[in-house]
């Protein structure tokens, strides 16, 4: 293995654009495919996004969740193709072209001509490809772009014609009109998924009109509320609700007559005598009601002071009239606003048409004049306002209702209204010709096939998706519009004969044109003779180009253009086994593919499926560009890597459908407390492994693993047990499709590698407990820290991959990438008892230093005795036995003294009786201090399983053990203040500074081996210190445990016993000279190999020398 650097020094984002090369280089992800090509499939839809913009985080986010299931599913064995798909038609790109193109209306577009229209669509739709690419690579995502799909592709579309005619085949399919949500700006329909993306806080005109009841004895009139006037001029009835009580009353000063909703009386404005009132009608418009926001509100007692009631009678008594203008019933209206009458206009509202339908006033299937254009115009059908955008004409048409002596009531509503996301204009309601599909008589197989999926979080199925499916209404596939796959339905002039295409054959079957490009402009002139004669005329295409969610909901059969290609690939795995997006989609992608494939083949299209939350900025608004208030991706990426972007994005709430506030200072946080300690990790293991070269021992080569699963070490024992619970968790986990899981284990897992095992193996990882036993302590590490690599690498893919390039350089026979292994599977047993162990050693060690710190004893300073009380004697046997050493040297205490009885140091807090005992062992709880001693003597801490006793007397015969410690902590942080790496070999001199040398003399002695073990030599007196000694770094310490001393570190140096050379060499001074100055010019560590090699010995020139 290479050396590596230290952490400080190591740049995540450019060891990440290494790896990029590394990959491009060996072709890694083609590769991969190649390799896995004979595997069984596993089959992922990937959602279409628009070219037309930036990839932004929910982009991210969405690949990043896409990219670790399919890492993930590869390294199982599973072959995965991801294809790229780009979604080319709809708004999006005709908005773009209709701003560039300064195009205003519908008739601007056919003047231009549809085929430059088009082709100018066409030309954007990959305009933003390139950067796409740099993205999403960037971030680590393996996904095929060359054979990406597109939706404008001949091949896709074609499927798309044969989806729609299997459906129009099962009778699944038929014309009628919708009133739908309708963006003027944009001169189309919108989905109700598109409808609810932009709602704001306007103000609209609220007016009351009177419709006077024909024949009615006191020439009564029906009160209507209405906060959209323009509508006005196409209503056809009134609706009431049936269970209302409603009041025929009289004005008390104007004499008019009124019928409302008893409960809405209120609502009326009171009127008092004014001069020259015309035809009794009243403008409240400059006198609001002060206490009103919206509607009138107020008592029915008030309002009777104004008004006289002649007559009380149910709502369903006041439906009457077979015609038009009549007045019907429904539950919809309601009496929390408004009069309790509602005016109908059934071209603009979805509730109006529908009861207007069932009530006869229209009959469904037959055309509906809508009096407004597809530019939200009046037609000359109505011809006063004819010309003026609707919204526009709310002000005149309230003053023709109020010369006609109609207007009740003006004011102003402020309510939350929807608005165009594209062209920022408010929307209306409109009725609107279309083809449909029966969605409603799928309903109950829809949620049927629902069941059979498995969702994460489950929550969104079973309520958001659930609630969408039970309230299905038939879906509304065609738009009048340009770019856009059109619909495949050719229909005589009487309308009497259809052909619906399923294929292109047999469109140039039937008109004998060759198709090469089904575009609108490419194929509406085509035309198909009648089957019943020429005299009948020819067939030509309907106007409408599909709605660009059937061409997303078509993309299982469409990207692999099935039927005509990949049959038995479809066929043998479908439904898809993963799709990925976020929760907007439950209303769209989602919706559709599930549609479509009960549809089709009564199944649902896929099995597994994450939905993600919506990524916000940090201040909860969302992400807007105008608003910069978010970081762009790429400058967060290379501030701190794909990785580590990743990892944040995943460990967040965005994976359970819950949004994220977005905050950079997040993505650090993963550097720092994930990225690190797992590099320092790795990077002792390097450290350690090259030690041995520099030793002049064996080159490292890991143990194999059967031989480590039986080490006798209790921490190899415990972490080789740790690593196979990660595994089983991992596997679990992803299994489950639960990403979010993930993250919190890791960390806790290289909290425990880094801080347990690392820390509490210092002397055998550094060859201070021998040769083997350091090989075996290396080997366990490096096994640790691969298969840790190979569980992450479908979350972090570059810096696994990095840390493997360097680990498979010690073993023979490895892949050219982490990414071409399979994953780790479970090896050996799991030793709950040992891991639950070490759990509670890492209690016990927190609970004993909380003590300290209460006490202000700081861990250098020994203490005598700890007790640990426990009920269990497993747990006590293991505490008291293979970890007794490093729960000592972790807390510096000299012994350790088990105690199963808990009653002995803790007392329960409520009298328990007989069963006091028994309840004992299950709970320790308040710590009882023997009698006559103190808090400052003895004190403890317990967490409600074990318990901690730490006797805290002073005691001098440990005193010089704690200047010992004190002295190593001054040389540890000399080594990092001189820069120097663990593998750095130094002499340490000391040197005493006080007059009176006897204590350190005395520490120096008693505690030699202690020193030597933990600074891995022997702390040397400074008067044996060679004059030619090279000091690295140097500093003077005063105060310390009463004593002031220099502590030197150097260069090994060689020194020389001159008597014993000059009598080797007969008292020749000049040799004896001349052999120092050629021993001092040779690499020391060269020549300490040479020595080693002797055994002590080395000849020179015939001479042997004494090492």
């Amino acid at each position: 293995m290479e050396e590596v650097c230290e952490g400080k020094d190591f740049s995540f984002p450019k060891r990440e654009e290494e790896i990029l090369r590394l990959w491009t280089e060996i072709k890694a992800f083609e590769t991969q495919l190649e390799r896995t090509k004979d595997s069984p499939e596993y089959v992922f839809y990937d959602g279409p996004p628009f070219a037309t913009g930036l990839p932004h985080y929910g982009h991210i986010l969405a690949g990043t969740i896409k990219d670790i299931v399919t890492r993930y599913q590869s390294m199982n064995g599973f072959h995965v193709t991801r294809r790229f798909g780009w979604d080319c038609h709809g708004l999006p790109v005709e908005n773009e072209i209709d701003r560039r193109l300064n195009l205003k209306k519908r008739d601007d577009v056919l003047k231009l001509g549809i085929d430059k229209y088009n082709e100018e669509c066409r030309s954007i739709v990959t305009r933003y490809v390139e950067e796409w690419e740099k993205i999403v690579w960037r971030t680590g995502r393996w996904i095929d772009f060359k054979n990406g799909y597109k939706t404008m592709d001949l091949s896709f579309m074609e499927s798309v014609w044969w989806v729609f005619a299997q459906l129009y085949k099962k009778d699944l399919v038929y014309k009628g009109f919708k009133v739908m949500p309708y963006s003027t700006g944009c001169k189309t329909p919108l989905s109700n998924f598109e409808a609810g993306q932009e709602y704001r806080d306007v103000p609209d005109p609220e007016i009351m009109v009177t419709f006077p009841v024909i024949g009615d004895p006191h020439k009564a009139a029906f009160v209507a509320w209405t906060t959209t006037p323009w509508t006005l001029p196409s209503n056809l009835a009134l609706c009431v609700n049936a269970n209302f009580v409603y009041v025929k009353v009289r004005n008390k000063y104007s004499g008019k007559v009124y019928v409302v909703a008893e409960s809405r009386l209120s609502a009326l404005p009171s009127e008092k005598p004014k001069p020259n009132v015309a035809n009794g009608s009243i403008d409240d418009s400059k006198k609001p009601n002060p206490k009103t926001k919206g509607s009138s509100t107020g008592k029915t007692g008030d309002a009777l002071d104004h008004f006289e009631v002649l007559e009380k009678v149910s709502g369903a008594s006041l439906e009457y009239s077979d015609s038009a203008f009549k007045v019907i019933a429904d539950n919809y209206v309601t009496d929390d606003s408004g009069t309790g009458i509602v005016h109908c206009a059934p071209a603009f509202g979805e509730d109006d048409y529908r009861v207007c339908i069932e009530n006869q006033v229209i009959i469904k299937g037959e055309n509906l004049i809508v009096a407004v254009d597809d530019d939200g115009c009046f037609t000359t059908k109505i011809s006063e306002f004819s010309g003026q955008y609707v919204k526009d004409a709310d002000k005149d048409i309230i003053e023709a209702i109020k010369g006609k002596g109609r207007l009740v009531k003006l004011g102003s509503f402020m309510h939350s209204y929807p608005f165009c996301p594209r062209s920022k204009t408010p929307l209306i309601y409109r009725a609107v010709p279309s083809w449909f599909i029966k969605v409603e008589t799928l309903k109950e197989k829809l949620l049927r096939n629902n069941k059979e999926t498995y969702w994460v979080p489950d929550f969104v199925k079973e309520k958001r998706f659930q609630n969408w499916l039970e309230n299905a209404r038939d879906w509304a596939v065609s738009r009048s519009r340009f770019w856009g796959t059109p619909l495949p339905i050719w229909i005589s002039e009487d309308g009497e004969e259809v052909e619906v295409m399923d294929s292109i054959e047999k469109l140039e079957k039937l008109s004998g044109v060759k198709a090469d490009d089904l575009h609108r402009h490419k194929i509406d002139h085509i035309t198909i003779p009648s089957k019943r004669g020429p005299e009948y005329g020819v067939l030509r295409r309907v106007d409408d180009v599909f709605d660009c969610w059937f061409e997303s909901g078509s993309m299982p059969y469409a990207y692999i253009h099935y039927p005509f290609e990949n049959v038995e690939l479809f066929e043998n795995n479908f439904p898809g086994h993963f799709v990925a997006e976020g929760l907007d989609q439950t209303r769209g992608w989602f919706y559709t593919l599930m549609v479509l494939s009960t549809a089709l083949f009564d199944k649902p299209a896929f099995r597994n499926l994450i939905c993600n939350g919506l990524v916000l900025a940090e201040d909860g608004k969302k992400m807007s560009k105008s608003l910069r208030n978010y970081p762009s991706p790429l400058e967060v990426i290379d501030n701190y890597g794909a990785d580590a972007l990743r990892l944040y994005i995943i460990n967040s709430p965005v994976v359970r459908a819950e949004p994220l506030r977005f905050k950079k200072e997040g993505v650090h946080g993963v550097v720092r407390d994930v990225f690190l300690p797992w590099y320092n990790a790795y990077r002792f293991l390097v450290q350690n492994a090259k030690r041995l070269e520099v030793e002049g021992l064996a080159p490292f080569i890991p143990i194999d693993q059967a031989t480590l699963q039986n080490s006798s070490n209790v921490l190899d024992q415990w972490i080789n047990s740790a690593t196979q619970s990660l595994i089983y968790f991992f596997r679990q986990e992803m299994d489950g499709y639960r990403l979010y899981t993930v993250v919190p284990y890791l960390l806790k897992f290289l909290d425990n590698l880094t801080n347990i095992y690392v820390r509490f193996n210092r002397k055998r990882l550094k060859g201070r407990t021998g040769e083997e036993d350091c090989r075996m302590a290396l080997s366990t590490l490096y096994n640790v820290l691969l298969v840790s690599c190979k569980v992450m690498a479908p979350f972090t893919p570059f810096f696994t991959e990095v840390l493997y390039q360097n680990l498979r350089k010690v073993t023979n026979g490895s892949e050219d990438s982490i990414h071409y292994c399979r994953f780790p599977q479970e090896e050996g047993k799991r030793g709950e008892r040992i891991e639950q162990s070490v759990v509670r050693m890492m209690t016990i060690i927190d609970l004993a230093r909380n003590i300290r710190e209460r006490h202000n004893k700081p861990l250098k300073a020994p203490l005598r005795e700890m007790v640990v009380v426990h009920p269990d004697a497993d747990f006590l046997d293991d505490i008291a036995g293979k970890l007794r050493e490093y729960v000592l040297e972790e807390l510096n205490v000299r012994s350790l003294v088990p105690c199963n009885d808990t009653l002995k140091y803790a007392s329960l807090r409520k009298r328990l009786g007989k069963s006091m005992g028994v309840v004992a062992k299950e709970v320790v709880r308040d710590f009882k201090r023997p009698d006559g001693m103190t808090e400052s003597e003895i004190d403890a801490a317990g967490d409600g399983d074990v318990l901690v006793i730490l006797d805290l007397h002073a005691d001098e015969s440990l005193y010089e053990a704690g200047v010992a410690r004190e002295i190593v902590n001054r040389i540890q942080k000399l080594r990092k203040k001189a820069a120097l790496e663990p593998t750095d070999i130094v002499e340490v001199y000391f040197n005493s500074l006080d007059e009176d040398k006897s204590l350190s003399e005395r520490v120096l002695n008693s505690q030699d081996s202690y020193i030597a073990d933990a600074i891995g030599s022997h702390l040397l007196p400074s008067a044996v210190k060679p004059s030619h000694a090279v000091i690295i770094c140097e500093e003077s310490f005063h105060g310390i445990s009463g004593m002031s001393f220099v502590i030197s570190l150097t260069r090994p140096t060689l020194m020389f016993n001159l008597d014993a050379i000059h009598r080797l060499n007969a008292g020749n001074s000049k040799f004896a000279q001349g052999l120092e100055t050629y021993l001092l010019s040779r690499d020391h560590t060269n020549l300490k190999s040479e020595f080693q090699l002797g055994n002590g010995k080395v000849c020179l020139r015939s001479v042997s020398l004494l090492a």
